[in-house]
């Protein structure tokens, strides 16, 4: 096998195990999605939409379409792009990359959020790891959108 292809299996083998903590974290798997019987891989956001985040504390986002992550700061609102793996696991996705040499892997569970600044309702709980840090944020998608103001 080559190095890269190793990186690339370790890399995804390293979003299964975080999407399975973040479900841990949620409570008791019969209620968790992909908890119990379900043995299907999440199909609840399409492989052609495009995934919308944010988090607080500090302040972070960005989409993923596709391959392609961009993710920003205050520091770098144009953000930077690079391409990710994406898996789906029982309960939600994960993706995992390379973010300027860190590592990076991002999981995206169904679930009701808010971003604690605003009266939004999300869809989806992202829980992000780069490097040793956890930051945790809201998600959506074109399809599936937030309610509440566009313009908190």
């Amino acid at each position: 096998m080559r190095a890269g292809s190793f990186l690339r299996y370790a890399g995804l083998g390293a979003a299964m195990a975080f999407l399975a903590a973040c479900q841990q974290d949620a409570g008791s798997s019969a209620n968790v999605p992909g908890g119990g019987a379900a043995t299907a891989a999440y199909d609840g956001i399409a492989e052609g939409d495009t995934v919308h985040f944010a988090g607080t504390e500090p302040f972070w986002g960005g989409t993923i379409a596709g391959a392609m992550l961009t993710y920003s700061t205050p520091e770098n609102p144009e953000g930077t792009a690079f391409l990710v793996d994406r898996f789906a696991g029982n309960g939600g996705l994960g993706f995992t990359g390379t973010l300027d040499g860190a590592p990076f892997n991002m999981a995206i569970t169904p679930g009701s959020c808010g971003d604690g600044m605003s009266d939004r309702e999300y869809p989806f709980v992202v829980t992000l790891r780069i490097a040793d840090e956890t930051r945790r944020g809201c998600g959506w998608t074109d399809s599936q959108p937030f309610s509440g103001d566009a313009q908190p």
